[in-house]
């Protein structure tokens, strides 16, 4: 999952890019208004977290011309005007979700899995696949109950592949959804990445094919194997850069 942040405060915007980076996601960051629209008429990216006070082109302006792209691009406004009236225009140019400074982290990154879940087509919480299984809350992944220690890259791999079990994903595809802008990723860094998935997976009889020359498919298992149950209730919640109780203003 890529996210772009749209935010003008240094310090906010770095705790953000750390924390969201530390849940397995791509995070890009820009501080003004006109960047945010360059970027987004640019690049695919699957959560837009937009301040409205930016400089250059405000928030509104940025959410306005994004919809009229008619892009469905999830987003998730954040601004220190928590007034009824700037929330309603918000929602009304398009916004997801609405947040107002300060806020919880901890609730952030709730409200963060929950939109990129419903960007994703609004799936379930726990995607099973055979043997294994998926919490897109905790972001964690298993393999007959038993947790797989995954790495941030290769539980990004896993996300984009369970979301297109049975079709191709290629290499570019995989850079644009895991890797930030000035990330120098070659082939052969992805051919890598999908190797240590790939052996991660394989005592579960969890299959990656490779097709040479186009990119990389999970195989189907049958529909019987595929039941998507809600999650187990000792599942570990996820982690975040900063204590849950840090509020940012």
């Amino acid at each position: 999952m890529r996210i772009l942040i749209a935010e003008d405060d240094s310090i906010l915007a770095d705790g953000l890019v750390r924390s969201l980076r530390q849940s397995a996601y791509a995070v890009d960051h820009v501080k003004n208004g006109i960047d945010a629209d360059t970027a987004l008429s640019m690049q695919n990216f699957d959560l837009l977290i937009l301040d409205l006070g930016l400089p250059r082109m405000s928030g509104l302006e940025v959410l306005r011309r994004l919809r009229a792209r008619n892009s469905t691009l999830p987003v998730l406004i954040l601004t220190a005007a928590d007034g009824v009236d700037e929330r309603v225009k918000g929602l009304d140019f398009g916004a997801d979700d609405y947040m107002a400074k300060p806020f919880a982290l901890n609730e952030l990154e709730a409200r963060v899995r929950a939109l990129t879940r419903r960007g994703a087509g609004g799936g379930p919480t726990v995607v099973r696949h055979g043997a294994l299984s998926f919490d897109q809350v905790g972001r964690i992944a298993c393999i007959n109950e038993q947790v797989i220690d995954l790495s941030a890259r290769e539980l990004g791999l896993l996300e984009v592949l369970l979301q297109r079990i049975g079709r191709l994903v290629s290499k570019e595809q995989l850079v644009d959804h895991l890797c930030e802008w000035g990330e120098e990723v070659s082939n052969n860094a992805i051919e890598v990445y999908v190797h240590r998935l790939r052996k991660k997976l394989e005592p579960g009889g969890v299959r990656i094919a490779t097709v040479r020359g186009l990119g990389y498919c999970l195989e189907k298992t049958s529909p019987a194997n595929d039941a998507v149950r809600p999650p187990a209730a000792s599942a570990a919640p996820a982690s975040g850069g900063m204590p849950a109780s840090h509020h940012y203003k």
